[in-house]
């Protein structure tokens, strides 16, 4: 069975998992004194979300969105946060209905897709699920709840990230012991060892020490983008540490 990952309050900074974090937020005094000390001309409310990887739970967030952003606010977060890598396509469901990123206006194959500039509050309700995918030849499935609602001062920024999971810790594959620093998603030492695992994605994963992490040479140097996201922060970059293959 696996186990269940904790992340930490943004405002008081304690561990919980997500199921008592959810709770824990609708109390939080810290939290409870932020939003009182809130001031403004304009209200508006704010959506609650939980968002996790369909098949790799451990995965989560949880964030707070204004009820005016759009999908294509929340499809900018989830892209920037945990799935972008090619500027893929990406669709929500809603009950039913299809929210695409770049909606194909043919009917041939059924009713068509809506786009997402639809804003929240004209789609969600509180106790909703639905899903996202990204990029549909290998995809990243997410599911996304409807925790809760409320009203507050409009902030500037649409949507705040309210908690999220810490890095799950693996052990190195080959020594069994020590704690693993890079992640390969691909069975042979590809490209694949730059990148750690879409947090929605079903995948085996290479795991290896430092000391045991071997790249080919045509790969060793290969331009590395700086660790910005989750997807990325799971696994240490390549470092000229690594070994390399002769």
């Amino acid at each position: 069975m696996r186990t269940q990952t904790k992340g930490k309050c943004k405002y008081c900074g304690k561990e919980y998992t997500k199921a008592y974090m959810l709770r824990h937020l609708n109390s939080c005094e810290k939290r409870r004194a932020v939003l009182n000390g809130e001031k403004g001309s304009k209200k508006c409310g704010y959506f609650e979300l939980s968002i996790y990887g369909k098949y790799s739970k451990q995965y989560w967030l949880l964030i707070e969105i204004r009820d005016d952003a759009t999908l294509k606010d929340l499809d900018s977060f989830l892209r920037d946060i945990w799935v972008e890598c090619c500027g893929h396509l990406s669709s929500f469901e809603i009950e039913g209905v299809s929210y695409d990123v770049t909606p194909d206006e043919d009917s041939f194959w059924g009713e068509p897709a809506e786009n997402m500039n639809h804003k929240l509050k004209t789609v969600l309700e509180t106790g909703m699920k639905f899903s996202y995918e990204y990029d549909f030849g290998s995809t990243t499935e997410l599911m996304i709840e409807v925790c809760g609602y409320r009203e507050g001062f409009r902030k500037r920024e649409k949507l705040t990230l309210l908690s999220r999971n810490n890095p799950p810790e693996y052990l190195c594959d080959e020594c069994g012991e020590r704690k693993a620093t890079a992640i390969c998603t691909s069975a042979c030492m590809t490209a694949a060892v730059f990148y750690a695992m879409n947090a929605g994605k079903r995948m085996t994963a290479a795991r290896r020490c430092s000391c045991q992490f071997v790249i080919l040479r045509a790969l060793a140097s290969a331009v590395i983008p700086e660790a910005k996201n989750i997807r990325i922060s799971l696994c240490r970059i390549v470092t000229a540490a690594s070994k390399v293959l002769p």
